[in-house]
């Protein structure tokens, strides 16, 4: 038998390319449904939405009594106020339902009994210690985009939003052949010349780790025909093969010969050192892998080579966590007493890393799957003011953060559907979403916070929508605004509309649920009250506040409110009927000089996409200007 000569060696890149584009579709990934619970670790074939709110009802945060919040106003340390039972209040434990009219709760731990009832010594504002329905997820809402990698802490949050069923990537089976003569199992005695086999077991770890199943078959001797019936056999099983040792070039090593009878060999030999001689190969329309024997070499062939024949059959990409310094977004406080944990999203901005905290109650699980990390405050210290540098345990690489679009200010679905298709972008760009409303997204990003700012604020002078927001807070800055969505906006209210809610002026008698302050809806509803001549206080709910849409739309199916002011989607999302108002503009706002980044690239290239308009069809309630306009304001 001749030797295996090597006439050129490529390298390493090149060698990826060439084999990657062979296989093509051969190693695309395939998905399938399977249970949510024997999900760990999978990817996720498809966005993945909440089927239900959490929690499902206002309830209690803490055990205590649930009170009637305007009864206990009068309360001091001074002049307590004596609660009755039955009357101004009843016992709770922590998620018990809080029902109408009570709507606060008092830690047990504050209260002092008597005879006839309780003693209070402070008073408790309304929806204290109460988490409100859809706190942490709300029905229809995007819980996973897809191509995520699932956590435990994901399951949690999947199931709490009646996700049961999950469509994933399925795990390719991956056949491990170990050949040679001299090696010996780990279990047997070895005796002078054999070698204890172990790259087969490192390979199995390495394969379960990057999501595969290997399927590892016992050690062929060096003999052609036994070789080649192994790899026949093995590719019938599996979807890959690898074929440890027998790569290089002595007079025994019949991989090469092999897989060009059955098959075709598209790279022999490559410039790495040590790990030259790896053989990259398909047949049976399945790739196959000659890795060489050196423990060393084999594991660099494996990540170089088979990682990325992996991460393209389950959709992954791999991360590593390091710890970071990034300035904070806005103050954190904290106890003394205690070492906190906040979760906190990450983006790189200007040159530097900015963190902005996340939900921060023990109940807020869904801030996990959103994290980019956790920055620690640590036990005798009272926390961070805005603008401080901070440190920042990442759950992934900083390569991450560095492809990732901030996008603080309005809220809107439209956001989860870019978010999605980012995922599936070959350039690894994601999008970070933090929804503050649009007045508190623009002054996020006149602190250098954000890249891309969502805003739909109305001049009530002008009827434009953001452009004179933009002059009055960026003077003398180059700014360009976005235009590329109308939506509808209007009065969600109960299915079949039972209260017969027409209009603005109806809102008098019902009761309402509101937008945070800055929030452009807010701004929106302002402008119609004052063109219908209706103080605000006439308003029962004006001043209840909900972060988002879509908890304005939970609100209302749950019955906590009789209606609210936000966009079709939301109502269409929550199954409820919806009563217009008017169309408005969606615009993004940022600098002139950010249209170069590439993150902002692919999100307008995404914005204008013939997918994301599909998908506002779905939605419905938007139009999608063609083309999109891009206005430079100075």
């Amino acid at each position: 038998m001749k030797r295996n000569l090597y006439l050129t060696t490529i390298p390493v890149d090149e060698a990826k390319k060439i084999y990657l584009d062979a296989l093509g579709d051969d190693i695309s990934p395939r998905p399938e449904i399977i249970d949510v619970t024997d999900s760990l670790g999978r990817i996720t074939a498809e966005a993945v939405y909440a089927k239900f709110s959490s929690p499902l009802y206002n309830s209690a945060a803490m055990d205590g009594i649930a009170v009637i919040s305007s009864r206990t106003n009068w309360a001091s340390e001074s002049s307590p106020v004596l609660l009755r039972p039955g009357e101004d209040y009843v016992i709770v434990d922590t998620g018990d339902p809080i029902r109408k009219p009570y709507d606060a709760v008092i830690m047990a731990e504050d209260l002092q009994e008597t005879p006839d009832g309780v003693l209070i010594r402070s008073s408790a504002p309304a929806w204290q210690h109460v988490r409100p329905l859809g706190e942490d997820i709300i029905s229809g809402e995007m819980i996973l985009t897809g191509h995520h990698k699932i956590r435990p802490i994901d399951i949690g949050v999947l199931l709490s939003g009646g996700v049961t069923k999950i469509a994933v990537f399925t795990q390719p089976r991956v056949g491990i052949i170990p050949t040679g003569t001299e090696i010996v199992e780990p279990y047997d005695d070895p005796k002078e010349g054999e070698i204890i086999e172990s790259n087969s077991r490192m390979f199995e770890a390495m394969i379960r780790e990057n999501g595969g199943i290997p399927v590892r078959y016992d050690i062929v001797r060096d003999d052609r025909d036994a070789i080649r019936e192994s790899v026949l056999s093995a590719l019938n099983e599996n979807d890959m093969v690898i074929v440890n040792a027998g790569s290089s070039a002595g007079t025994e090593d019949f991989t090469v010969h092999i897989l060009r009878e059955i098959g075709e060999v598209f790279v022999h030999g490559v410039a790495i050192k040590p790990g030259k001689p790896v053989i990259l190969a398909r047949a049976c329309g399945k790739p196959v892998v000659g890795i060489p024997g050196y423990p060393v070499s084999a594991y660099l062939a494996m990540e170089n080579f088979v990682y990325p024949l992996l991460h393209s059959f389950t959709g992954r990409m791999e991360s590593e966590g390091k710890t970071i310094q990034a300035v904070l977004s806005r103050r954190l406080v904290s106890s003394l007493k205690h070492r906190e944990y906040v979760r906190v999203r990450v983006g790189r901005v200007g040159g530097r890393y900015v963190c902005a905290p996340l939900a921060r109650g023990a109940g807020a699980a869904m801030s996990m799957v959103r994290a980019d990390g956790f920055c620690i405050i640590p036990q005798e210290t009272e926390g961070y003011e805005a603008g401080e540098m901070v440190s920042v345990d990442l759950f992934g690489t900083t390569e991450e953060l560095d492809k990732t679009l901030v996008c603080i200010g309005s809220h809107d679905l439209l956001l989860d559907i870019i978010s999605d298709l980012m995922s599936g972008e070959s350039e690894g760009i994601r999008l970070s979403s933090t929804h503050i409303g649009s007045l508190g997204g623009l002054m996020a990003m006149k602190r250098g916070e954000a890249h891309i700012s969502p805003s739909h604020l109305l001049d009530e002078k002008t009827g434009i929508y953001n452009e004179s927001y933009i002059r009055s807070l960026f003077p003398g800055e180059k700014m360009v605004l976005v235009k590329a969505v109308r939506r509808i906006q209007g009065i969600i209210v109960a299915k079949g509309n039972p209260l017969g809610i027409t209009g603005i002026e109806d809102l008098k008698r019902v009761r309402f649920v509101n937008r945070q302050r800055g929030a452009g809806t807010r701004v929106l509803l302002d402008y119609k009250l004052s063109l219908a001549g209706i103080p605000k206080e006439a308003i029962d709910g004006y001043e209840t506040e909900a972060a988002t849409h879509m908890a304005v739309a939970a609100q209302v199916a749950s019955g906590e409110a009789d209606c609210g002011m936000g966009v079709y989607s939301a109502a269409h999302a929550m199954d409820l009927d919806f009563i217009p108002v008017g169309e408005e503009e969606y615009d993004f706002v940022m600098h002139k000089e950010s249209l170069e980044m590439p993150e902002v690239k692919c999100f307008l290239r995404l914005l204008g996409s013939e997918a994301f308009r599909s998908k506002l069809e779905e939605l419905g309630g938007y139009t999608l200007e063609d083309p999109i306009r891009i206005i430079e304001i100075a």
